[in-house]
């Protein structure tokens, strides 16, 4: 049955661009016995796609209508006969109208007035039609709904809550009018084999026999209660039928079991508002756990502390002291010393070189200093060769016997340094730790991987589900696993760094006794 109505979903969706979901949507609802409203603006496919779900059954009635506020009863359930008139009875001419239709498409059904309503309602829901004083059952299949709008009168609400699968339509995207000016009528399929009402019958018997997984179940009770939180309203009764919609899924799907990833059709059930579902889907993918990213946060934040260590430790080094404990350094010549750095006084051309006085921001004047003439002439006044610091006069000659007031140039020494040394019960602790870290990123990255490839396979075998509400998971996850990836990669590096820690240290220090 699977590969069969694999043929008709493909029949159904040629031609039909970007309605694939509304087409698994209108069969599904057919095969359950249930009603599909379509919103959505005007041209776009929605009594084609009713039409062309009449072509894959046999041997069945279709009916179709656009209501308008001034519809009138005989137009959905056939004029009054005369003849029953005549004999005082009230009864319809039923042929080829509603009541003996078994797939139908209404067109503006919210337009339905009172007049209407009463019989459209036990029509849709118990499949059954007052004609006269006779109540009869009808054949009706499924009916696909359309409107523009959704109903403001309240008297609408029970007409609305006839239809167990909703779908919005919109005009298709622009890759999507591309396909549609390319469409070829003249290459359209041939229908594929038919489904008759016997196999419909034994489908929905055969399905009664499916089962709620655990995994469903708990999914569907918390629905229960977010649509609650939410405001929506939806009834014992329509709980009853997405739980039948859900096994006829599960059945036709060849599956013996309804599992949690089937549970995604009946958020096209319970939505009120176009709105709202884009809340529910966010909710239904947080319910199914596909996004790993605080798990892969937080091991990037344990890999961050875990490198820095390994680079603390990499840099971590001793400095050299001689046998009197004092420091060693290297100087500008290559030789051992005890001194940090070398001062010398400044000099340019052989003249020495001063700092300006007073509070300048650069008083080196750039590293370049100031020689005597350079100082008198700029700093200096021209007749007592005097200039004021600190609230003193000082003249020329006691500032430059001053020292201080000397330019130097310092040279810092090269600091002698060995690495830390790191014994085996450190290194070897350390290791264990990452590997830990490790396995448990491999754990996840396993885990990831099968959701990946177990929910790569159903999108791409499932008969009913919406695969667009799954893609963002499946990006989600393939990020997930390509990070788990490189953390693991970089662990592997932390590792090697461990390990490569020296252990070597400078046993024979210079004799620098005489330094």
């Amino acid at each position: 049955m699977k590969a069969k109505l694999s043929a008709i979903c493909h029949y159904l969706e040629d031609g039909l661009i970007e309605r694939s979901v509304a087409v698994r949507l209108s069969l599904l609802s057919a095969l359950s016995g249930e009603n599909l409203l379509l919103l959505g603006p005007p041209g776009t496919a929605k009594s084609e796609l009713a039409r062309k779900l009449h072509q894959v059954f046999s041997e069945v009635n279709y009916f179709e209508r656009l209501l308008t506020r001034f519809s009138v009863p005989e137009e959905l359930f056939g004029p009054l006969s005369i003849k029953a008139l005549e004999d005082d009875r009230y009864q319809r001419l039923t042929k080829n109208y509603l009541p003996e239709a078994s797939i139908a498409f209404i067109d503006e059904v919210f337009k339905a007035n009172s007049a209407i309503l009463n019989a459209l309602l036990t029509l849709l829901n118990e499949r059954e039609f007052d004609n006269g004083v006779e109540r009869i059952q009808t054949p009706l299949i499924s009916v696909i709904a359309a409107s523009n709008e959704l109903p403001e009168d309240e008297t609408l609400d029970a007409l609305y809550d006839r239809f167990l699968l909703r779908y919005q339509l919109d005009v298709v995207s622009d890759d999507g009018f591309n396909a549609l000016l390319d469409l070829d009528t003249n290459t359209a399929l041939e229908p594929p084999a038919l489904l008759n009402m016997a196999e419909l019958d034994q489908l929905q018997d055969n399905a009664l026999s499916i089962k709620l997984t655990d995994d469903a179940r708990q999914l569907i009770l918390a629905l229960r209660d977010y649509v609650k939180q939410q405001g929506i309203y939806i009834s014992d009764r329509r709980w009853r039928k997405i739980i039948k919609l859900l096994k006829v899924a599960a059945h036709s799907n060849q599956q013996s079991e309804v599992t949690q990833w089937d549970c995604a059709l009946i958020l096209h059930c319970c939505w009120q508002l176009p709105e709202q579902l884009n809340n529910l889907q966010q909710w239904f993918i947080q319910q199914l756990a596909l996004d790993y990213s605080a798990d892969v946060q937080r091991f990037n934040k344990v890999l961050n502390v875990w490198q820095t260590k390994l680079s603390d430790n990499q840099n971590n080094k001793i400095h050299q002291k001689n046998a009197q404990g004092q420091k060693l350094y290297r100087d500008d010549k290559n030789q051992l010393t005890t001194r940090k750095e070398s001062v010398t006084l400044a000099e340019r051309d052989n003249e020495v070189l001063y700092l300006a006085p007073g509070k300048q921001e650069d008083r080196t004047n750039n590293g370049k200093g100031y020689t005597l003439q350079e100082l008198e002439q700029q700093f200096f006044d021209d007749s007592m060769k005097q200039t004021h610091i600190d609230g003193k006069w000082m003249d020329l000659r006691n500032y430059v016997n001053n020292t201080q007031n000397r330019l130097v140039h310092k040279i810092q020494f090269e600091p002698i340094t060995e690495a830390v040394v790191y014994d085996d019960d450190y290194i070897n602790n350390s290791v264990q730790q990452l590997q830990n870290i490790k396995t448990d990123v491999m754990a996840l990255h396993q885990h990831c991987t099968e959701k990946d490839e177990t929910l790569t396979q159903l999108l791409s075998s499932h008969l009913w589900l919406d695969k667009a509400i799954f893609l963002s998971s499946l990006d989600n996850l393939k990020n997930n696993i390509a990070q788990l990836q490189d953390i693991n990669l970089q662990i592997n590096d932390c590792i090697e760094g461990f390990h490569a820690l020296t252990l070597k240290q400078n046993t024979a220090v210079p004799n620098t006794s005489n330094i």
